[in-house]
């Protein structure tokens, strides 16, 4: 990306307002750590510090989206795959997760919860101060986050109270860095005292260093690359082996007989987000926390069985 190019196409902000709105209201295969991918380091108790700066990418939004599920069966076995849902396609889970919310029993709502969708959002970052890993210092990485920290995002772009000036955080000169404060809530990673600094650009608008980072940027588009997602038929048949059983006999023949009736339509590129009906999304988003580190946990537990 060119430093003078960039300056000359700044993002409008109402557009990126615009398009976080749709990003939050719609309710590769990196499978394997990359090597490419930041992950703020925590203590034995769980807490953690960081200085980030958001950075801009060559898309017309500077973040891409996906979801995922992550959960160990009945048969003991895991289902730990990116969903559909992520290209506007229909997924053999979600069809099943507002099958089962749709039966009104608490048990099945319960399995529900336990199998929910995932949401992440993937952007390029510059780590400014990394003090539990120096050496991350100065360098560009792509960084994966929920919803959490998202709402934060969205937050700075359309304050909410009077005399609050809108900031877009990815902006080189007018941007601001984002202090990352993790702490261990309950078991679960906390985000609410993240915050970002007062706006200010970033190297002091040094364009030497501003294109050296430019330079850096990574490809977040390989997330939600379609090649990296299995077919409809093959998350099914991963689906029901690691369901077994267990899973509804009624719901088996259905999800089975419309996946051989009705192939999962092509992406619509108009829409990204996924048009489901409001009980489908009910039975996707019950319970979502948008924990960023799930798909990685789930992946730790399920090489170590």
């Amino acid at each position: 990306m060119d430093l003078s190019t960039l300056k000359s196409k700044r993002y409008d902000i109402n557009k990126l307002v615009s398009a976080a709105q749709e990003a939050s209201g719609a309710k590769s295969d990196n499978n394997n750590r990359d090597e490419n991918l930041w992950k703020p380091t925590v203590d034995k108790a769980g807490n953690g510090y960081a200085v980030i700066r958001f950075l801009p990418s060559e898309g017309d939004v500077p973040w891409v989206r996906y979801w995922d599920h992550g959960f160990k069966g009945p048969t003991g076995k895991w289902y730990i795959e990116k969903s559909l849902t992520s290209l506007g396609q229909q997924d053999p889970l979600g069809e099943l997760n507002s099958k089962l919310w749709n039966s009104g029993n608490e048990e099945d709502r319960e399995q529900v919860r336990k199998q929910k969708r995932r949401l992440h959002y993937v952007t390029n970052i510059l780590v400014v101060s990394d003090p539990s890993a120096p050496e991350n210092e100065g360098k560009v990485f792509m960084y994966q986050f929920g919803k959490k920290i998202f709402d934060k995002i969205q937050d700075l772009m359309q304050p909410q109270f009077p005399g609050e000036t809108p900031v877009d955080p990815f902006d080189l000169w007018g941007g601001a860095d984002f202090q990352l404060k993790i702490r261990n809530v309950e078991g679960y990673r906390n985000y609410d005292r993240s915050e970002f600094k007062a706006p200010a650009g970033l190297f002091d608008g040094d364009e030497v260093q501003l294109q050296a980072t430019l330079n850096q940027l990574h490809d977040i588009n390989t997330y939600v690359d379609p090649a990296t997602f299995k077919s409809f038929d093959q998350l099914s048949t991963k689906l029901f082996e690691v369901l077994g059983a267990t899973a509804p006999a009624t719901v088996k023949q259905e999800v089975a007989m419309d996946n051989v009736a009705e192939p999962a339509p092509a992406p619509v590129a108009s829409a990204p987000e996924v048009k489901v009906s409001a009980a489908a999304a009910t039975a996707e988003e019950a319970g979502d926390d948008g924990d960023e580190d799930a798909f990685s946990y789930f992946q730790k537990l399920a090489n170590a069985d």
